[in-house]
């Protein structure tokens, strides 16, 4: 359906969800730097550049099935409004940037996902939604950190016993190179998942407009933007963040850092192969309590864990909340 619209409104939509990619990228640059930096292995400057670099690397390597889950895979694409795409941008917007403030690891991730919902049924009523894609997503809320925890847990155990008769000196410099390998592999999934989140909503927004031809697909200038956008945003760092997942969760050393990003980039690379919108935070968070669990019960805060998992569990209602609620007052004008 071709709902027609001014291009400077177009070009003001575009540039308000690429704005979203870039807060995205603030919002989430703890989850691919949080280990390094906690454990010193590159100074915050450094890593946060590191990860900005991983997040465009993800340009080569990483498909676009994730994109078009977003685009036609929870909303019916035919039921996407420029009004329903500005109040799931503001929704998701307003929970990331109030969660940034506190300091709480959520999913930007979600947040887009539910102020879509949110703004779309608002739209088109329950029936616009598109079941097979919505559910797969929410079922994702709970695999993906379990999965990460497991994996973690994994390699915690297994690197231990490998390394069992090495000198503590040998294993830690061995761990410091494996460490920074899987924080660039998780940096480059993370690129790879979120930015595409935008993607799919930029495509959707073209293709409601009537400016896609060919079908619906993900322009080449949009991917390029995409990446760019969440990179430079990752540039911006979100230290608050970084200092929950850090160290607040629990003690991380080269060991446990190397285990942790490792097992993050496993649950989102295989993500982003199978087109499932996952949460990066959702992943590395279980990641790190994987490790601090494989060690002790103990080691893990659980207090500031249960805070961090009451976040995820409404981050979607609330960012639909707000996706609505956006929605509606574009129906005003």
């Amino acid at each position: 359906m071709d709902h027609s619209l001014a291009l400077p409104l177009l070009i003001g939509l575009v540039a308000l969800a690429l704005a979203f990619d870039f807060l995205n990228g603030l919002h989430d640059a703890a989850n691919a730097i949080a280990t390094v930096v906690a454990t010193r292995l590159l100074s915050p400057v450094v890593a946060v550049l590191f990860a900005a670099g991983g997040n465009f690397l993800a340009y080569f390597f990483v498909g676009l099935h994730v994109a078009e889950t977003v685009g036609r895979g929870i909303i019916d694409k035919d039921a996407v409004t420029p009004a329903v795409v500005f109040g799931a941008l503001v929704g998701a917007m307003f929970w990331n940037v109030l969660t940034w403030l506190k300091g709480i690891p959520s999913s930007s991730s979600h947040a887009l996902i539910g102020g879509l919902l949110g703004a779309g049924i608002a739209h088109g009523g329950f029936a616009v939604v598109e079941s097979a894609g919505t559910l797969t997503t929410i079922a994702a809320i709970f695999i993906s950190p379990l999965l990460g925890f497991a994996i973690a847990m994994l390699l915690m155990l297994v690197t231990s016993w490998l390394f069992r008769g090495s000198s503590p000196r040998r294993s830690n410099s061995a761990f410091k190179g494996l460490h920074l390998l899987s924080s660039a592999a998780y940096s480059i999934s993370h690129g790879g998942n979120d930015a595409q989140k935008t993607m799919g909503i930029i495509a959707v927004l073209l293709y409601s407009t009537g400016h896609m031809r060919g079908g619906f697909h993900v322009p080449h200038w949009v991917v390029l933007s995409c990446y760019l956008a969440i990179s430079l945003g990752t540039l911006s760092g979100g230290w608050k963040i970084i200092k929950t997942m850090g160290s607040k969760l629990t003690k991380l050393n080269h060991h446990s850092g190397f285990c942790a990003s490792a097992a993050g980039s496993v649950v989102v690379f295989g993500a982003s192969a199978l087109g499932i919108p996952v949460s990066t935070t959702h992943a590395i968070t279980g990641s790190i309590v994987g490790t601090g669990a494989a060690r002790r019960s103990s080691a893990v805060r659980w207090s500031v864990a249960s805070r961090v998992i009451v976040a995820w569990f409404i981050t979607i209602p609330a960012s639909a909340g707000v996706g609505a609620l956006f929605y509606y007052l574009t129906r005003l004008f």
